[in-house]
Formats: structure tokens, sequence, C-alpha cells
């Protein structure tokens, strides 16, 4: 009895430790399903950097106010231009974007209008006008720097327009039929005042030292200082990124300039001074 009783148990543990493994392989299995299936939108989706390339500045919007435009009207202004691609009743990832966009701008000591302009477009053709005056008047609220209503912009126009300034600015998204709403990557494109691609900063929040560099490169250093040419000289704008980043090596050249200009003041200094004691015991 009892050698029967062990074997039935063994027995049991056997078909247990079974049906564990099997269920383990299922979920595993299911597991490498889900994490090899990607979404078939969201292959779609993304952000292709188009450094250096020229927008088409002959495209035709309406802006806020309705008035028939076209890209270039915004451009040639001697000034940077911050790109933002959004749809304006977006209800999650474009408001992010723009609350980023005006909470790095607001700490900026550079101001919209004088060192630079902003130009969102929505990339949604049924949107109108009135729905991009709205959006406009609720960040120039929260930017609230005054005269800037007229250096930020908010666009919209045909598919056609759109399709070629998205295409051009290698901005990739798509209608997603499920949830009624556009799936679309999140990014800032810095434009130079010709209307040159300059810089890309990713996701939702920035860094206000990042776009006040790429500002002044996208300038051609028409704007900042000499602090700022110093932080230019040993930082370097990572497209990877979208950040700025230290060059070690150009670190030690400023030190070693640095150590010189110290080295020829001592001397001066001490030149001068050796001089006057001279002429002291002269006299």
């Amino acid at each position: 009895m009892i050698f029967r009783n062990t074997i039935r148990f063994f027995a049991i543990i056997a078909l247990a430790a079974s049906a564990s493994a099997q269920m383990g392989g299922n979920m595993n299995s299911s597991t490498d399903m889900q994490s090899n299936t990607r979404p078939s939108v969201l292959t779609q989706v993304g952000i292709d950097q188009r450094l250096g390339q020229q927008l088409p500045l002959d495209l035709k919007f309406k802006d806020e106010f309705g008035k028939d435009v076209t890209l270039g009207n915004y451009f040639n202004q001697k000034r940077p231009v911050l790109l933002a691609l959004v749809y304006y009743d977006c209800p999650m990832l474009c408001t992010q974007v723009l609350n980023g966009m005006t909470s790095a701008l607001g700490v900026l000591k550079f101001s919209a209008g004088k060192e630079f302009d902003v130009l969102a477009v929505s990339f949604d053709p049924r949107e109108t006008p009135e729905i991009a005056a709205a959006k406009k008047k609720t960040y120039i609220a929260r930017y609230r720097r005054p005269g800037s209503e007229q250096a930020w912009h908010f666009l919209t126009g045909s598919q056609a327009s759109i399709t070629e300034l998205t295409k051009a600015a290698g901005f990739r998204y798509v209608w997603d039929e499920k949830t009624q709403q556009f799936a679309h990557a999140s990014a800032l494109i810095l434009v130079t005042p010709d209307g040159r691609l300059s810089q890309y900063y990713y996701g939702i929040e920035y860094s206000p030292k990042d776009i006040r560099l790429g500002m002044i490169e996208a300038s051609e250093d028409k704007i900042g200082n000499l602090a700022d040419q110093l932080i230019l000289f040993c930082y370097h704008y990572d497209p990877m990124t979208g950040k700025y980043g230290a060059i070690a090596m150009n670190f030690v050249r400023a030190g070693g300039i640095l150590t010189v200009l110290l080295l020829l003041t001592f001397m001066i200094i001490s030149i001068r001074r050796e001089t006057h004691g001279h002429d002291g015991r002269r006299a």
C-alpha cells in the first residue's frame, strides 16, 4: 500500500510539472509572438532626418486669420524658425509637444520675434483657421511675452501641401482607423532663415540649452554672445539624440588656449613691474 501511494504521489508531481512546463511554454510563446508582432500602423510612423534639405517654400497654406500664405512668408527674416508639425485637435501627443516647446521657450532669454519665429503646421487637412486661431491664443497666453503674437504662426492647409511639407521634413505619420486618430512621432525641427532643415529635437520635453545653441548655429552666429560661442566650441550637436554633447578634444584645446593666455598675461605683468622698478631706481 505504501509503495502504491508513493508511486501515485510521484506520478501526480510529474503530471503537475508537465502541465506547468506546458503552460509556461505557451505563455512564453505568446509573449514572444506579442513582442515580435508590431502593429502595422507603427511601421509607417517615424522621423527621417533631412538635415540641410531645403523646404519647399512655395507651398500654399492658410494662416490663423484665414489669409492665403506661402511657407516662404515665414522665412528670409534673418531669424531661425522653430517648426512643429502637429494637428490641433490631437487629444494627447501634439498637445504635449506644444506644451513642451512653450515651456522651453519660456526659459530662453531669446524672444520670439527678435531672435527666432515659431511655426506650427497642422497635418490634418480637415482643420480650419478658426481651430488654428484658438490654439494660437492658448499658447500666446502661456508664453506671456509682449509682441510675440507677430512671431507665432499656426497654419492649416490642403492635403497636397501637407504631404509635400511632411515628406520634405522626413515626418512620417498615418491615420489609424481603429482609434480614429493620427499615429505620429514627436519632435521639433529647427530651420535656418532661408528654409533649410538644421536640427531635430525629439520627444515632448526639450532642453532650452540645446535649443539656444541650435538657434545660434542656425542663424550663422548672428545671435548669441561670446559665452555662447565658447560653449559651441566645446559642445557638438548629435543628430542621433538631438542634443549637444561635450567634445573632449575641444575642451583640451580650450584649456590649452586658456593656459597660454594666463602665461602671457603673467609675463606681461612681470615685465611691466620690472620696467617700472628700474625706472624708479634710476630716478
